[in-house]
């Protein structure tokens, strides 16, 4: 079981991998979830777009996109970061480039924990959720 982080139009954003990957790990424990296979695929928004299209049937750029893998408690999938966008969420949001990034990154594995961000209420909870898990990667 392992983590894993690919590059696949661009460079490799600068993480630190192993402290990622166990921080990762210990949010996942904090939901009840054990690691399985994780990839992240870092791209540009020219490439999540194409996803975006040829998967979701979405027209539109986004930062992060995650195929679900998961069974039972383990939590697994491919999860597709533009950071292009992220860049300019960090922008938007006047935050860093490094923690939008974390924010990215743990969002998605948020999200194969089962904590989604479309319904009524469930925006709050995700942000929430990220918040929390944004604080032990800063200790």
């Amino acid at each position: 079981m392992a983590i894993h982080y690919y590059a696949e139009d661009i460079p490799a954003p600068a993480i630190k991998r192993r402290k990622v990957s166990a921080w990762i790990k210990e949010v996942a424990a904090g939901h009840g979830y054990k690691v399985g296979e994780i990839s992240y695929i870092f791209c540009s928004d020219e490439k999540i777009l194409e996803i975006n299209r040829q998967y979701l049937r979405h027209d539109y750029y986004t930062d992060i996109i995650t195929f679900d893998e998961t069974e039972g408690e383990t939590i697994s999938g491919d999860l597709f970061i533009s950071l292009e966008t992220v860049k300019t969420n960090a922008e938007k949001f006047h935050t860093t480039y490094e923690e939008e990034l974390h924010r990215t990154i743990i969002h998605g594995i948020l999200h194969l924990c089962g904590i989604n961000d479309k319904g009524t209420g469930e925006r709050e909870i995700m942000e929430k959720e990220e918040n929390r898990a944004l604080a032990l990667i800063r200790d």
